[in-house]
């Protein structure tokens, strides 16, 4: 997925962190700390599309995961993809402390940057999604 705009905003706040960190320093730090070679790398994937069965990570419900894709439908021009994705651990939906409904697949609409435009109550993404480039 599409998601520059995610990775220059990590770039940004370690930047912040680390004064005397060039621009490029933090864009070759973070494509590290995701698992790709350098910054050309990062950016080269982030802008292909999702592909049935590639692994992925993200954030669902506010909490991280890793699996893999079921399924993969564009919903229009703009990028827009319907997707479905088996978690390599089941994620627990509840917040309650008296039960727990753990779910192992989720399907969600995301926008060609990997977000949803479906919103959780404090106003976070449903889901955030993007290449593993540490599992392929």
């Amino acid at each position: 997925m599409a998601r520059i705009d995610h990775l220059k905003t990590e770039a940004r706040a370690l930047r912040a962190q680390n004064p005397h960190l060039t621009h490029s320093a933090a864009l070759e730090s973070v494509a590290q700390s995701h698992g790709y070679r350098d910054w050309n790398t990062a950016s080269a994937d982030a802008q292909r599309p999702l592909e049935l069965g590639a692994p992925v990570a993200g954030h669902y419900l506010g909490h991280a995961f890793t699996g893999r894709l079921l399924d993969v439908q564009t919903l229009d021009a703009s990028g827009r993809q319907r997707l479905t994705v088996q978690f390599d651990t089941p994620i627990d939906v509840v917040e309650s402390q008296h039960f727990s409904a753990y779910r192992q697949r989720a399907t969600a609409t995301v926008e060609a940057n990997g977000v949803s435009p479906a919103r959780l109550g404090n106003g976070t993404a449903q889901m955030q999604i993007w290449r593993d480039p540490r599992r392929m």
